[in-house]
């Protein structure tokens, strides 16, 4: 049963997000790294994107939290799914949030069709023919991937405001993570942790992040093949 919902966009601090809810209970916590590292998250997509409303119970089985791209988009869904969730929104300035999402995530729509492992050539293909124009439908006559900063930012504008405005106000936290751990801690009811709150995922440590996870997604590919 999910237990705090994550509804910002990507590159708002959420992988600092992540490790902050896992270290205060709330583990596993579902993170656009799961896609990447599992084998196991391309088939829970597929069936969760073939149903209407999305499944997002079903990608979710068994995590405590979710945050970031693609889970955030489906927040709606997270709602109906589990109403007595709570629900973070991380937020940043919006022009450094396009800045950031312009260098890193918004090229991950595009298939790796020359990648050696036909699992990451399948894995790119799915998530940039499938699964990313979903997450970057935000109403406009384009992905937001492919908007203009302007207008990127309007729809990160928009999405906040919708947040805002569906979310009970006691069930709604709007987060910075510069913020720390005392309001994320006093809205989830728990103690502050004894130590600094976890600052990860800078601009120039994503493709780190991304390598990372392929990495150990081929290891486990090599060790079911024997």
């Amino acid at each position: 049963m999910v237990d705090v919902i994550g509804a910002g966009y990507g590159r708002t601090g959420t992988l600092s997000l992540r490790t902050a809810l896992e270290r205060l209970g709330f583990a596993p916590c579902y993170h656009m790294v799961e896609v990447l590292r599992d084998p196991d998250q391309l088939p829970r997509w597929s069936r969760a994107l073939a149903s209407d409303p999305v499944d997002i119970a079903g990608v979710l089985d068994g995590y405590r939290a979710s945050v970031d791209f693609p889970t955030s988009m489906f927040w709606r869904e997270q709602l109906a799914a589990w109403p007595d969730a709570k629900v973070v929104l991380t937020v940043r300035d919006p022009h450094r949030w396009y800045a950031s999402a312009k260098e890193t995530i918004f090229s991950m729509n595009r298939p790796d069709v020359d990648h050696p492992d036909p699992e990451i050539r399948e894995l790119r293909r799915f998530m940039g023919q499938e699964l990313m124009p979903r997450v970057m439908d935000v109403g406009a006559d384009r992905p937001l991937n492919e908007l203009d900063e302007e207008e990127a930012v309007a729809a990160f504008e928009r999405h906040v405001a919708d947040v805002r405005a569906s979310v009970p106000q006691d069930r709604l936290l709007v987060f910075e993570v510069k913020e720390g751990w005392e309001p994320l801690c006093a809205f989830l009811g728990v103690p502050v942790p004894d130590e600094e709150f976890p600052r990860v995922n800078e601009a120039a440590g994503f493709r780190q992040v991304a390598e990372a996870a392929f990495a150990e997604r081929a290891r486990a590919l090599a060790a079911r093949r024997g």
